[in-house]
């Protein structure tokens, strides 16, 4: 774990410096040198294999557990759902051949596809709907889905092997969404044979277009292609996973031809690798807001009060970073609702504008009138510019950080067990193409990620899930998003977008509007 004081700013990496009140320079950080020999465009391995170099390990393959940055990656590789989401978001039929909802909300009744096997030969029935359910709601298995299930489904039903009957408890507005996105079917027999749920983890089984066929923990994870798949087969037989969280190696790897794809490109070589003959570089709205956790139902902490949170707001200039430290990928966030969620957004709500004075005059109206000291916590999926840039400019108020920088895998553990306090550096992939999952996860009482809490806030969002339409849904949010804006319940850095790199003659369809992978349909051309 690294830690630094940042009083005065100058960390090496940056193009120039932060220097002054005003900050006039802009940030940047070098970019690796260019290469001599462009990108050969063939595959690393055969016409059979795709390799894909990723940015972070996988720290749990339960896809019903993991938090949805990780299973993101694999979910739609090893995982299938009842219903799913095409390239666009829209809802589609995959496991389920149909959906009634009673005209009351409560009662969802799923008619399932006959003929369907998991990876062990075993048959797809409705009792397979439930265990995988259960899975999700025991408190054991500590499934990060829990929260999204638990207040709201009554029970379970199965009257015949192909028709599963969801109750709930309460109507949910965007429960059809949550069962595509968070709901990954497992085997009931096989799971009930294990000793525990956290066994499933080391060896799962599921139904999806590929199988595991080798995991090495920290390295790489190797799928195969399922050939008794119910739908259409992917024309890649063998996908290979490999883990190069460094920035520098990822690009490396795809350079030399080491691997296929490049997930989350580094922003420096976004422009360089743009000119190389063999690749193409594609930049891809995920509707993740990158921003920084706040504890603030900490009353000990500074950031309990709004006056210090709105200082911190006003303090950054979210402009110079996205133009310095993202290298223009990117746009300012007013609050946590983005711009690129199918509703529920504001474009009349601005964000913070860059005014250190007002900062300073709010610190001292809460009693801070020469700063105090912090820690922010940064992940290693993260640019550690981005830590550094907010440091910067915090000392410029008086407010002095303890950058801790730690790798993924534990930045995960200390984050999913709210232990990454008084904040830290974060993102919130959209997994339903609904608001309610980031902004319930983030900002809701009980969301898993939550050190937040809002009576207000928890009114609007107990309407929300009490509203089908979504217009209606879109006019509430954008109530939310005002709060979370004004009450500074984060402090909003940028709409994220996911960079990607990959050979020009590999034919990938990238999805749209969310951090999912999917290698549905991938191949050579």
């Amino acid at each position: 774990m690294m830690s630094f004081k940042t009083g005065k700013f100058s960390r090496r990496g940056f193009a120039r410096t932060l220097a002054g009140a005003g900050f006039g320079a802009l940030l940047a950080w070098s970019a690796l040198p260019g290469t001599a020999l462009a990108a050969p465009d063939k595959p690393a391995v055969d016409r059979d294999t795709v390799v894909v170099g990723l940015e972070k390990e996988f720290q749990n393959l339960d896809g019903l557990v993991a938090v949805s940055g990780e299973s993101l990656r694999y979910g739609w590789q090893i995982y299938d759902t009842l219903y799913g989401f095409d390239v666009k978001g829209t809802l589609v039929p995959r496991l389920a051949t149909g959906l009634e909802i009673s005209p009351d909300g409560l009662t969802y009744t799923y008619k399932l596809r006959s003929g369907v096997k998991f990876h062990d030969g075993s048959a797809f029935t409705a009792a397979d709907v439930k265990a995988s359910i259960d899975h999700i709601l025991k408190p054991e298995n500590k499934s990060t889905r829990r929260p999204y299930f638990a207040p709201i489904v009554a029970s379970v039903e199965t009257p015949d092997p192909l028709t599963a009957v969801i109750r709930l408890k309460v109507p949910d507005g965007a429960f059809a969404n949550k069962i595509a996105g968070y709901l990954y079917i497992i085997p009931g027999a096989y799971v009930a044979s294990l000793p525990s749920g956290e066994a499933f983890a080391q060896a799962p089984v599921s139904l999806g277009p590929y199988r595991i066929k080798e995991y090495k923990v920290g390295q790489n994870l190797v799928l195969e292609r399922f050939e008794d798949y119910w739908g259409e087969k992917p024309a890649i037989k063998t996908l290979v996973f490999k883990v190069i969280p460094e920035p520098s190696s990822r690009v490396n790897a795809l350079l030399t031809g080491e691997i296929d794809l490049a997930v989350v490109v580094p922003l420096p070589d976004y422009d360089r690798l743009k000119k190389e003959p063999g690749l193409d570089v594609v930049a891809n709205p995920v509707a993740s807001p990158l921003y920084v956790r706040l504890y603030t139902n900490r009353p000990e902490l500074p950031i309990a009060k709004r006056e210090v949170r709105q200082a911190l707001s006003y303090a950054i200039d979210s402009k110079a970073i996205i133009k310095g430290v993202l290298h223009g990928v990117g746009e300012p966030l007013a609050t946590f609702v983005s711009k690129h969620y199918p509703y529920g957004s504001d474009p009349d709500l601005k964000p913070y504008p860059y005014d250190p004075k007002k900062a300073k005059e709010l610190l001292a109206k809460a009693g801070y009138p020469n700063g105090f000291d912090t820690r922010l916590y940064s992940g290693t999926d993260q640019p550690k510019e981005v830590a550094e840039a907010l440091a910067a400019y915090w000392a410029q108020i008086g407010v002095k950080t303890d950058i801790q920088r730690v790798d993924y895998a534990s930045w995960g553990r200390l984050n999913n067990t709210h232990k990454s306090d008084p904040m830290t550096v974060s993102q919130f992939t959209n997994a339903i193409y609904d608001p309610i999952h980031p902004v319930g996860g983030a900002f809701a009482k009980e969301g898993s990620w939550s050190d937040y809490y809002n009576a207000d806030v928890e009114a609007l969002l107990d309407e929300v899930n009490r509203t089908t339409d979504t217009a209606k849904r879109g006019e509430l949010f954008k109530k939310v998003g005002k709060i979370l804006n004004e009450d500074a319940a984060a402090i909003f850095i940028s709409e994220l977008y996911y960079v990607f790199g990959k050979k020009k003659s590999l034919d990938w369809e990238i999805q749209q509007g969310s951090g999912f992978l999917s290698f549905r349909k991938v191949g050579w051309k």
